[in-house]
């Protein structure tokens, strides 16, 4: 497995640290960030899946919030996991 740093929260300190890094292998994204509230969860079911999904948050995926500022961040991993090999 080729996993790749691309970046992490600018404003970031010892202890919270959302970081986001491209699976070379794969071309994925792997992104460590904030767990969203209860709010944003409740937002998020509230808003729905789309057609033809369930409406719910299964045991193994969870929401996470990435703040608006790891945008370019984000941005850059894409354009990576784009031009990975595997893609």
């Amino acid at each position: 497995m080729q996993i790749r740093f691309v970046g992490i929260d600018p404003e970031t300190g010892q202890g919270n640290s959302p970081t986001v890094w491209v699976d070379e292998g794969n071309g994925g994204l792997l992104v460590q960030s904030y767990t969203a509230d209860e709010e944003s969860i409740a937002g998020v079911l509230a808003a729905g899946h789309g057609p033809d999904h369930d409406n719910t948050i299964p045991a193994h995926e969870a929401v996470i919030r990435i703040p608006a500022r790891m945008v370019p961040i984000l941005r850059k991993a894409c354009d990576d996991a784009e031009r990975s090999e595997l893609r």
